[in-house]
């Protein structure tokens, strides 16, 4: 059987289970099965998949910037990254807006929720650095204790020095073949360095092992979904159904209107394909709800399946786990939307762009680990007057919607992928022919 219809099976009786044994979830021996047995299996797969991120996460960008700096225009590649994120970005928060003002789904809602768990988003929301601040420690002062710290919110500092050190090797390498320094060998045409020869094998190992820990998958999404549908059932998706189906609907939307269109258009892909070549990324994404988790697979799917460029998905999917958060960036626009309906908050034209502006730029900030996106939506909230309180509101489903949106999240990364390769290889051609 293969391995997206495995993991659609264990998603399926996870949710299925998880739900139809909530209403025991006081139950001491279910409790223990599910706390001993069950939560371990998961948190041991992700701890296997997330040991490997910080390594091939560099290993990628050096190896996929060197080979960017020799066959490509790596500014032209960047600057197309960047733009497709934007835009696609751009989009989403504007569906999701959309929504929100024509559904009104806060207007009937009562104020409840967890004031503990609150404080401690409130905390890391506080916590957040100024722009000026962001921008300067982008360039990191030491890109070892960025390493160490890479899931915890580093990372991207961890992925500027990896793109700078790639350029460094380029620029050596060159300088090497064309004029031979003392004591160095002499390197032909397709000899790559051997520091180059080394990044690659680290990226190999590191895929090595995710095809192995993939083995266990089926069993971790079986049990970290039914950890969550036992914990907190479907009861509080009911209570705030008109809100999570705004969310929903604007994902797919994005998902299957925008995606699709950007794909038949600019990348002269068909959808249907496309998205069917993706199924076990899509599925694992949900399942696991990080966007750094499920890199290595989207990796693996983007060279077997998709068959792109090895330079360019390396660079774009490494960088896009991070960067591009298409699906966060919705989610943020609706919440903030949503709860100053609920507050009664009248916001006007000016301050909705803000929002769709501050959550463009959030979903670039935002850790691609669960949660992550939470003190980055009560950090846009508070800037058009909404009391942090409101965040209480959205914490049972929280867990639900990031996994939606970690799917769309993942789906933009290889989107995105596809329409630089597209366009690479178009300004390739023409290249030649100019010649």
């Amino acid at each position: 059987m293969k391995l997206h219809n495995k993991l659609a099976i264990a998603l399926i009786a996870g949710i299925a289970l998880g739900t139809a044994l909530h209403g025991y979830a006081d139950s001491p021996a279910l409790a223990a099965f599910n706390f001993h047995i069950l939560r371990p299996i998961g948190q041991i797969f992700l701890r296997g998949i997330f040991m490997i991120v910080v390594p091939m996460v560099f290993s990628a960008l050096v190896v996929g910037v060197y080979q960017l700096g020799r066959g490509r225009d790596l500014s032209g590649v960047a600057g197309r990254t960047l733009a497709y994120t934007v835009l696609l970005s751009g989009a989403s928060v504007l569906i999701g807006l959309a929504l929100v003002n024509l559904l009104r789904p806060g207007d009937n809602v009562q104020l409840a929720g967890d004031a503990a768990a609150v404080q401690t988003i409130q905390a890391n929301a506080a916590a957040s650095k100024p722009l000026s601040d962001v921008l300067i420690e982008l360039v990191p002062r030491n890109p070892l204790d960025s390493a160490v710290r890479a899931l915890d919110g580093e990372m991207l500092p961890l992925m500027v020095f990896a793109v700078i050190f790639g350029v460094a090797i380029s620029r050596i390498a060159q300088r090497t073949r064309a004029v031979p320094m003392k004591g160095a060998l002499e390197l032909h045409e397709d000899d790559a360095p051997l520091l180059i020869r080394f990044f690659e094998q680290i990226f190999d190992a590191c895929m090595w092992i995710v095809h192995f820990v993939m083995l266990l998958a089926p069993f971790a999404v079986f049990a970290i979904v039914f950890n969550t549908a036992f914990t907190f059932g479907l009861d509080v998706i009911r209570t705030l159904l008109f809100y999570v189906a705004t969310v929903v609907a604007g994902l797919l939307l994005q998902q299957f209107v925008v995606y699709s269109a950007a794909l038949w258009t600019i990348a002269r892909r068909s959808p249907l394909e496309f998205f069917r070549a993706c199924r076990e990324v899509y599925l694992y994404a949900f399942s696991t709800a990080s966007s750094n988790a499920t890199l290595p697979l989207a990796l693996d799917v983007a060279d077997r399946k998709l068959h792109l460029p090895p330079d360019i998905a390396r660079f774009v999917l490494t960088v896009g786990s991070t960067a591009n958060q298409n699906g966060t960036a919705l989610f943020e626009g609706v919440t903030v939307l949503f709860l100053a309906q609920v507050y009664g908050l009248d916001l006007t034209v000016a301050q909705q762009v803000h929002v769709m502006l501050m959550s463009i730029l959030a979903g670039v900030g935002t850790a691609g680990i669960p949660g992550g996106s939470l003190p980055m939506v009560m950090i846009v909230a508070q800037s058009v007057g909404i009391p942090a309180e409101g965040m209480a509101i959205i914490l049972g489903v929280d867990r639900f919607l990031d996994m939606c949106r970690t799917a769309v999240n993942v789906s933009g990364d290889l989107v995105i992928a596809a329409l630089v390769s597209a366009k690479e290889g178009a300004a390739q051609e023409g290249a030649t022919e100019r010649r």
